[in-house]
C-alpha cells in the first residue's frame, strides 16, 4: 500500500492533537484514503514534555531542517504559530518541493501573498482550513462547495475566548474582567490574552475569508478592529431590553464596487440564529445571490477540532499526490490571474444603526440637548431608555438607539456631545447587525 510521508513543525497543543488523530485513526483513514499516513519526523524545541499522545522518541528533533531538508517528506504542517520563523519554514518547505499544510492564520493574514504566490510557481498545494473556524469547514466550503456563488456578505464569531467572555457575561456571571479571569483559569484565553480581546485574532480570519470571497489581496492595515473590553453588563442587559444579544463579530459585505471589512463588537436580534451561539463555539454566515444565507456553527478552536481541519487537509492534498492531480482547486478560490484590487472602504462611509450610551447629570434638558446635537449630524432617534442612578451616584445612563445613519456623523456627534458639562463619561458606541 502506498504511503504518504508527513513533517510536522510544532508539536504543541494542536500539533499533538494531530498526531493523536493521525495515529488513532489510522485504520480508518487507511481505508478513506487508500494510503497510510506516515509522520516521519516532528520538530519542536520542547521534546521532552510529554504531549499525551504515543510517538517514537526517534521521530523528535529540536531542528526545523530535519523536517525541512528530508527528501522523503512530501507535505510539511507548521503548527508553530506567529510571523517568524513560520513564514521562512513554509517558503523553505515551497522552495524544496513539498506541499505545505498551517493553521497560521496571521502569517497568511500579513504574509499570503508571497506564500501563495510561491505555492503557484512550485505548482503546490496549501491546506489551511485550521486557520479559520477550527472545525468549521468554511474554507473547504467557500472554495468548492460554494464555488457557484457571488458572496455579497461574510459575517463571523470566529474567536471563542471572546465568545465565552460575552457568553459569561449575557447569562448574568460578572463584569468583563471577572470573565476574562475564569476564561484564562479554565484554558479559553491565553495569559496575554490581547489578541482574542481585542480584536486582532478575528481581523486575521475576516481577512483570508475577504480574499477567498471575492479574490482581492487584503491587508490588515484596512481593517478596522474594535476589541470587547470595554463592555460592560449594563450594555448587556440593554441590548436584552431592546430585543438584541452583543458578540464579537468579524464582518466583510461587497457591493459590486467596494468592501466593507471591519471587526468590532456588535448587537444582533435574539431571534438570529448566531445569536445563540455561546461559549467558544464560533459560527459564520455567508450571504450570495443563490441560497441568501448558509451559518455554519461548530468548534472553533483547540487541540482536536483544529487538528481535524489540519487532518483533512493532509488527507485532501495527499489524494492529489497519490492520482497525480495538480492544483485541483486554486489556492485563493479564484485562479491566479484573476486576483483583482478592490477598494476597502473606511469605517467612516459605512452606513448602520447604532447603541448609543451616555452617562448624564440628572438635569433638565439633557436629552433635549443630546437629541439635538445627534439631529443636527443627520441622526435620527429610534428609541431611548432612561436608567435609574447608577451604582456611584455620579450620573443616569441614558440609552438610545438611532435608525440608519453615517459612521462619521455619529462620530462627529459624539465628539460634540462627549466634552459637554452634562457628560459624566467618555459615551460608548456599539453598531447594530439586523
Amino acid at each position: 500500500m502506498d504511503t504518504v510521508k508527513i513533517g510536522l513543525i510544532g508539536f504543541g497543543i494542536i500539533g499533538a492533537g494531530v498526531v493523536k488523530i493521525i495515529e488513532e485513526g489510522r485504520s480508518l483513514l487507511r481505508r478513506r484514503l487508500g494510503a497510510d499516513l506516515d509522520i516521519v519526523r516532528i520538530a519542536d524545541l520542547d521534546i521532552k514534555t510529554d504531549r499525551g499522545v504515543a510517538i517514537d522518541p526517534a521521530r523528535l528533533t529540536t531542528r526545523a531542517d530535519d523536517v525541512l531538508d528530508n527528501p522523503d517528506i512530501q507535505i510539511v504542517v507548521e503548527l508553530i504559530g506567529g510571523y517568524e520563523p513560520a513564514r521562512t519554514f513554509l517558503l523553505k518547505a515551497l522552495k524544496s518541493g513539498k506541499h505545505v499544510v498551517t493553521a497560521n492564520k496571521a502569517l497568511l493574514a500579513k504574509h499570503g501573498d508571497e506564500i501563495f504566490a510561491e505555492a503557484e510557481k512550485k505548482h503546490l498545494s496549501i491546506g489551511f482550513e485550521g486557520s479559520v473556524g477550527g472545525a468549521i469547514p468554511i474554507i473547504r466550503s467557500m472554495r468548492e462547495a460554494f464555488v457557484a456563488n457571488r458572496f455579497c456578505a461574510i459575517e463571523g464569531i470566529v474567536n471563542g475566548t471572546a465568545n465565552y467572555i460575552l457568553s459569561r457575561m449575557t447569562d448574568g456571571h460578572g463584569d468583563f474582567p471577572s470573565a476574562l479571569k475564569e476564561a484564562q483559569v479554565k484554558g479559553y484565553a491565553e495569559a496575554d490574552p490581547t489578541f482574542d480581546i481585542e480584536g486582532i485574532d478575528s481581523a486575521h480570519k475576516i481577512a483570508i475569508l475577504t480574499r477567498l470571497a471575492y479574490g482581492t489581496p487584503i491587508t490588515l492595515e484596512s481593517i478596522s478592529v474594535e476589541g470587547i473590553s470595554h463592555i460592560t453588563p449594563e450594555d448587556i442587559e440593554c441590548a436584552h431590553e431592546f430585543g438584541y444579544r452583543i458578540k464579537l463579530l468579524a464582518i466583510s459585505k461587497y457591493d459590486g464596487e467596494s468592501i466593507d471589512v471591519r471587526v468590532h463588537p456588535a448587537m444582533i436580534p435574539e431571534s438570529h440564529p448566531m445569536s445563540n451561539v455561546n461559549g467558544v463555539l464560533n459560527a459564520i454566515r455567508v450571504c450570495d445571490n443563490w441560497m441568501q444565507e448558509s451559518i455554519l456553527v461548530g468548534h472553533g478552536a483547540g487541540s482536536l477540532p483544529t487538528g481535524s481541519a489540519v487532518v483533512g487537509d493532509i488527507v485532501e492534498i495527499s489524494r492529489a499526490i497519490l492520482s497525480g492531480a495538480r492544483n485541483r482547486v486554486p489556492q485563493q478560490s479564484f485562479q491566479p490571474g484573476e486576483i483583482r484590487t478592490i477598494p476597502i472602504k473606511k469605517i467612516d462611509e459605512i452606513q448602520s444603526e447604532y447603541f448609543l450610551r451616555f452617562n448624564v447629570l440628572d438635569q433638565p434638558g439633557v436629552l433635549s440637548t443630546i437629541a439635538g446635537i445627534l439631529g443636527r449630524h443627520g441622526i435620527s432617534i429610534e428609541s431611548v431608555i432612561q436608567r435609574g442612578r447608577d451604582q456611584y451616584g455620579k450620573g443616569v445612563p441614558l440609552v438610545m438607539m438611532t435608525h440608519l445613519a453615517n459612521e462619521k456623523n455619529v462620530r462627529d456627534a459624539l465628539k460634540e456631545i462627549d466634552p459637554l458639562d452634562v457628560i459624566c463619561e467618555k459615551s460608548i458606541l456599539i453598531r447594530v447587525e439586523n
